[in-house]
């Protein structure tokens, strides 16, 4: 036993020092609380969820809200279960794929490289492009590069509580002005009500399983933890307030998905109209500012940038701690102390730089065919990777009994790592023979 404990205190990642914050007890005191949950829905939610489930109210009206519900407590359980390995063991998701083996953790270091380098232009140039919508003398590369230092200003100088500050406003406006479009276009109550009946139309299968395994992050999920961590929540005593943090951050994510399905429904539906990638959305707001003003053009391209720049500032500040705990970890010695990763570490610093800089090269010759082809081959393979991690560690004897996994999780966890083999599969063949 005592074995076991001083094994616990040298694996962990936080500091050696005492924790002065008090687990809430009440939910009026944890609702308080809420903060990473938020950086979290921000994060996760971009403008691809948004033009997905616009997309498929469009085709299908309101007939997928169950799969968006079910598709939000998947993620859930997913964001949870990064969040209770964190606390219960006081270890990272790093450390814990370290620990399923030095396979693990060099597939996250190769992914971590190939996805910041393609993710880092995709995310500057969404941002930059409803900017440039709303400001057109300035060209579309210019803004992508202003959108990504700034993101590197605002992460480089900034602390946690800054960025969390920064992240909730662009939610707020995100939200407030999707779910404010959706009130112009309610459905009926009967229709609506029927969204809540499983069921999938002739053609559908795929783009239901896309909205449903789309809803939420990927990789940033496995930041969840460091945000915890920069909150000072530290243990097991903090797992009911993670939870309910967690609950906050994908009701937001599934009440947002939901709204921009119904502008599809009640706007779209039946039209021929069709929204392809981002341009998509800058479509949609002229469409908008046709029937309802030119001012809510400008206010719809203002949710999409809002939605566009959270999710780059979100994976900016933590996806670099990923990285930072990556090298140190393959980098320590057994039995050393660790430190707690922070923004001023080099290898967050060196993470944050390869995000913002190195990628500019692809705002001007486009995304390289073999690079795309590994990053797709490879972004396919991340959920499940996730899902089989926390399978396995939630059941293991590093986390006191309590803690692990019950029936339910490991039930949604397996469901989960099926349907993200399924759809990584047949992304892998889109891939290798589309």
């Amino acid at each position: 036993m005592e074995a076991h404990t001083k094994d616990k205190v040298a694996a962990t990642t936080v500091e050696a020092v005492p924790n002065l914050l008090t687990p809430p007890e009440t939910l009026g005191q944890k609702m308080k609380q809420v903060g990473p949950g938020i950086v979290v829905a921000a994060t996760g939610v971009g403008t691809a969820d948004l033009v997905t489930s616009i997309v498929i109210g469009t085709q299908f009206g309101t007939t997928f809200i169950w799969a968006i519900l079910v598709g939000s407590i998947l993620k859930y359980f997913l964001n949870e279960g990064v969040g209770r390995w964190h606390l219960a063991s006081e270890r990272t998701m790093v450390q814990g794929w370290h620990q399923l083996g030095k396979w693990a953790t060099g597939y996250f270091g190769i992914y971590s490289i190939i996805w910041g380098f393609v993710y880092g232009a995709t995310a500057a140039s969404t941002s930059g492009m409803a900017m440039h919508a709303i400001f057109p003398s300035i060209p579309l590369w210019a803004w992508a590069a202003l959108h990504a230092v700034a993101g590197f200003l605002l992460v480089w100088f900034g602390k946690y509580q800054v960025v969390e500050k920064v992240m909730t406003v662009l939610i707020g406006i995100m939200f407030l002005t999707i779910i404010g479009t959706a009130l112009l276009f309610l459905p009926s109550f009967g229709d609506f009500i029927s969204g809540f009946v499983p069921r999938v139309p002739d053609g559908s299968f795929m783009l239901m399983m896309g909205l449903i395994g789309g809803v939420g992050g990927t990789i940033t999920m496995a930041s969840y933890g460091y945000w915890l961590a920069e909150k000072k929540w530290t243990g097991p005593k903090w797992v009911s307030t993670m939870r309910l943090d967690s609950k906050v951050a994908y009701t937001l994510t599934g009440i947002f998905t939901i709204a921009g399905l119904i502008i599809g429904a009640e706007f779209l539906f039946g039209t021929d109209v069709n929204l392809r990638g981002d341009q998509g959305l800058i479509d949609l707001a002229g469409l908008l500012g046709q029937e309802f003003g030119e001012p809510m053009k400008w206010v719809f391209l203002g949710a999409f940038w809002s939605a566009a720049f959270s999710s780059l500032l979100g994976v900016w500040h933590g996806v670099p701690y990923l990285f930072a705990d990556f090298v140190q970890t393959i980098r320590q010695k057994k039995d050393a102390p660790r430190k707690q990763v922070h923004e001023t570490d080099k290898a967050y610093r060196f993470f944050l730089f390869w995000l913002t800089f190195p990628p500019m090269i692809l705002y001007f010759f486009g995304k390289p065919v073999e690079l795309v082809i590994i990053y797709g081959a490879l972004g396919s393979l991340f959920m499940p990777f996730l899902a089989i991690s926390l399978l396995i560690l939630l059941n293991s004897k590093k986390i006191d009994e309590p803690l692990r996994n019950k029936a339910l999780p490991n039930i949604i966890l397996v469901a989960c790592v099926a349907m993200f083999v399924y759809l990584g599969a047949n992304e892998l063949i889109n891939i290798l023979f589309g």
